[in-house]
């Protein structure tokens, strides 16, 4: 069995670190959706199942083994960011539509599908508690699913108390300001994701 005791509270700790998933989720919660923040929760664990299921049956390695791949991961990943933040700053402000459906679990999945760092993380970090004698593949799958689970009660902490400010979040004053430094905070985490150099 792994190290449960030590590895819950070590996740926890990685989940209070903002990072481009928790700007997603502040983005997304500020539209005053319930629905579409615990949505964009799903999506964002959907990707850390992905990366999770990685680690687990040894694909992500290939993201440390090869430079080639995480390279090409690590610049999508950061086109990807430059891209929503460039649209959020352009974006013309209108009155605030309900999200489509789908919408936050879409955002939430590809912002950390699209995180090479995860893969990484997965695949250095969550070893580190499975006991060396362990065999298979389920110690360290448990260990997924108790990476999920402590960050979707961070996540969903933090949803509903955005949600419950939803209505000032939604004023026109502030849901500029929050689109316009959001989308310079996504730009931010691109171009520090594209130029980052891996030692």
């Amino acid at each position: 069995m792994p190290n449960v005791l030590a590895f819950v509270p070590a996740a926890f700790l990685i989940a209070l670190v903002p990072g481009p998933a928790t700007l997603m989720l502040v983005k997304q919660s500020a539209r005053g959706s319930r629905r579409n923040s615990l949505a964009t929760i799903a999506g964002i664990e959907a990707g850390v199942l992905v990366w999770g299921l990685a680690a687990v049956f040894g694909i992500s390695a290939l993201l440390v083994a090869s430079e080639t791949a995480y390279t090409v991961l690590r610049i999508a990943g950061a086109v990807y960011l430059v891209f929503l933040g460039a649209r959020m700053l352009l974006r013309r402000h209108g009155p605030v539509d309900e999200p489509r459906p789908g919408a936050g679990f879409r955002a939430g999945f590809l912002i950390n599908v699209t995180n090479p760092k995860a893969g990484v993380f997965a695949i250095s970090f969550l070893p580190q508690f499975v006991p060396a004698h362990a065999a298979g593949p389920l110690p360290l799958l448990l260990l997924v699913l108790v990476w999920m689970l402590t960050d979707t009660v961070w996540y969903t902490a933090l949803a509903l108390a955005l949600t419950r400010v939803g209505r000032w979040l939604r004023t026109a004053t502030v849901r500029q300001r929050l689109e316009k430094s959001s989308g310079g905070v996504f730009v931010a985490f691109g171009v520090a994701m594209a130029v980052a150099v891996e030692s």
